[in-house]
């Protein structure tokens, strides 16, 4: 009986350790509230409400918001620092100095629709370094000459081979345009194994790119912007697709006639491709990015991220990184002061938002100085002109006058 009736009271302990008390999280924490569509369709503020609505989407806001801390920095904005040099002292050339932005992806951003974002970036020079894979190289180039097109995740691979087709997810690559790809891509490397030999030209893999961003010449290639506005573009498995099977059927072609040469005989040397140029560049590239910030963008893992990441290393990690990936982390290649986010989310996405909040609008604002400019430029000119062209006429009808009627 007495223990029933100590079944009816709750212990203290128990209600303590139940009904703990909360912590005030009032002005401490971000509250959580999503877009309300009674206000209308407006993009902007449905992507800017991303940050408050929490999980992934709380992520994407986050990145959002880190990326334009990136793109806002100036060095004017730190402390004039006892041991800098009197340019560095300099307000002008404080507020010009800027952060150093790498952007990384894995081939398949430039298989799809997002290589129209990356041209978009590069075209408008608002990113400083690019690393990727040996397909964001040669996917640029063949879509210079052919199109890709929409599959499907599902379609059997043996059937589509049947087809000469070729499935990159849900995107299918048609055999011919490999096949242009290499009757556009071996003259060049003919040109450049000249050029090696003849002119003792020491070719790298961001040389070659380089050159053949230039030989391309089209300009929905992102690598034609790339030479262009001399964004250096590295890729340190350069042989690993495409553009490896071209290097090594190269490797076996008679230079004067053109044919193939028996596959027990090869051209030594051939085309020589020095990865350590590179390695030293990209490295370069953060070591020497002093005064300037460094920030890190990249789409996907592994080698486009482990690249510069190590690179940032060089100077103690970058200070801003934003991650678009579907991939469990396990690398820990960031700085101690180094601002991160991490979006969990496949990059086609995610990217084109966060290039709508960040990027773009400078981009565009950047366009209407310039006009405004150009027009005030103009305006000045022209009322100048009809002031000079007024002028001229009346020393015209004050002459005209003065001979007919005084004289």
């Amino acid at each position: 009986m007495g223990e029933a009736k100590q079944d009816n009271v709750v212990p203290s302990s128990v209600h303590s350790t139940v009904f703990k008390e909360s912590e005030n999280l009032e002005g401490k924490c971000t509250k959580i509230e999503g877009y309300d569509f009674n206000h209308g369709v407006n993009y902007h503020q449905l992507l800017k409400s991303m940050i408050t609505t929490g999980f992934q989407a709380s992520n994407l806001g986050d990145a959002i918001q880190l990326t334009n801390q990136m793109l806002d920095w100036r060095l004017a904005d730190e402390p004039v620092a006892d041991d800098c040099n009197e340019q560095e002292r300099d307000l002008g050339y404080r507020k010009s100095v800027t952060c150093k932005v790498f952007l990384g992806f894995t081939s398949n951003i430039i298989s799809s629709g997002v290589r129209d974002i990356v041209r978009f970036l590069v075209q408008h020079h608002m990113v400083d370094v690019i690393v990727t894979t040996a397909g964001g190289i040669e996917e640029d180039l063949i879509k210079c000459h052919a199109p890709t097109y929409k599959g499907d995740f599902s379609l059997n691979g043996a059937y589509l081979r049947k087809k000469g087709l070729n499935r990159i997810g849900n995107l299918l690559v048609p055999n011919k345009n490999y096949c242009e790809f290499e009757d556009w891509i071996v003259p060049i490397f003919d040109q450049m194994l000249a050029e090696q030999k003849n002119e003792n030209v020491l070719w790298s893999p961001s040389k070659m790119i380089a050159r053949l961003g230039k030989e391309i010449n089209d300009e929905s290639s992102y690598l034609y912007w790339a030479y262009k506005n001399n964004i250096p573009v590295f890729c340190p498995a350069l042989t690993d697709g495409s553009i490896g099977d071209m290097l090594y059927f190269h490797t076996f072609r008679n230079g004067s006639s053109g044919k193939m040469l028996s596959f027990h005989m090869f051209r030594n040397p051939g085309l020589i491709v020095d990865i350590m140029q590179d390695l030293r560049a990209i490295y370069g590239e953060a070591v020497h990015a002093t005064p300037r910030k460094t920030g890190m963008i990249i789409l996907g893992g592994n080698l486009p991220e482990n690249h510069i990441c190590n690179a940032n290393m060089m100077r103690n990690g970058a200070d801003y990184a934003v991650f678009i990936n579907t991939a469990h982390e396990f690398g820990g290649e960031i700085g101690e002061c180094t601002k991160a986010v991490k979006v969990h989310c496949d990059a086609t996405i995610a990217f084109p938002l966060l290039v709508a909040e960040t990027f773009a609008p400078r981009a565009y604002l950047k366009k209407y100085r310039l006009y405004r400019l150009r027009a005030y430029l103009c305006g000045h000119f022209r009322d100048k002109y009809i002031l000079f062209l007024s002028f001229l006429i009346f020393c015209f009808v004050f002459w005209f006058f003065y001979f007919v009627f005084i004289v």
